[in-house]
Formats: structure tokens, sequence, C-alpha cells
């Protein structure tokens, strides 16, 4: 990411909180099990972190550093986590969703910390796909440069 020449107080209180804003965001991930919180809680908070990245360096900036086919398996998470918690019971030899017949200590709650786990990184790629789509500008896009070139033409 490149800066934009922004505040230098910015730029660095970013940097340095970012790591521990993201830290948070995954204890109160994986805090779903035991008490308050969970997947979606932790998502949207590490989406903060990339947001106030964008705030501090630039949307553009922030959108060119992320990788669409990460966003895309992040988004599809969940449902291929939670998919394969739930038929892991059936190849152990139980029914859907059957957490005690699988071979490790602890089943249901390392089973339930994959499925939060899924949910906090489909939340936070649709937030941050979200934001990035709505902070484009309208001439930004591949669709809007063709029609301003084509209005322009026709003028």
């Amino acid at each position: 990411m490149t800066r934009r020449g922004d505040s230098p107080v910015v730029l660095t209180t970013v940097r340095v909180l970012s790591p521990f804003v993201l830290t948070f965001a995954l204890f109160t991930l994986f805090h779903g099990t035991s008490s308050v919180g969970g997947g979606f809680q932790g998502g949207v908070v590490a989406a903060a972190v990339v947001v106030t990245l964008a705030f501090a360096f630039g949307v553009q900036d922030t959108a060119d550093w992320l990788r669409p086919g990460w966003l895309v398996a992040f988004v599809a998470a969940a449902p291929v986590v939670f998919g394969a918690v739930a038929l892991a019971g059936i190849a152990s030899g139980g029914a859907f969703l059957q957490f005690d017949l699988l071979p490790i200590p602890k089943a249901s709650v390392y089973a339930t910390e994959a499925i939060e786990l899924g949910i906090g990184a489909t939340v936070a790629a649709v937030v941050v796909v979200l934001f990035v789509s709505l902070a484009e500008e309208p001439g930004e896009t591949e669709e809007g440069e063709e029609s301003e070139e084509r209005e322009g033409e026709q003028r």
C-alpha cells in the first residue's frame, strides 16, 4: 500500500493498532464457544481493521492490496466448513452433526470453533467487499470508464 499524504500520526497509529485489533477479533471469534462472542462479531471486528486501513491509506490502495481470489474463498468458507464438520459425523459412523463420535478430544468444542472460524471469515470478507464496492467512485469501474468515453464521444 502506498501513502496518500495523510497525517503521519494517523498512518502510524493505524499501523500500530491494527495487529492488536485483529488479535481482539480472533479472541472474540474463538470466545464464542464459552461466552459472548463468536464468528459474526469477530468477523466484523476483523473487517473493521481493513476498513480502518482503507481510511488511513486510501480505499483504492487497500482494494488493490486485497486479492479477489482470497476474498471469494473467505466468502465461501462458512458453508464449506459447516458442510465438512456436519458430514464428519457421518464419516465417523454416526449421524449428521454428531460430534461425539469424532476421534478427537472435546470434539464438539473444536467442531464449533471450526464453524465459528468459517463464519468469521465469511462475515469479514462480505463486509470488506461491500465496503470496497460502496466506496468506489462511479468512474472507477470498467463499465463506468467505457460509458464516460461514450458520453465524451457523443458530445
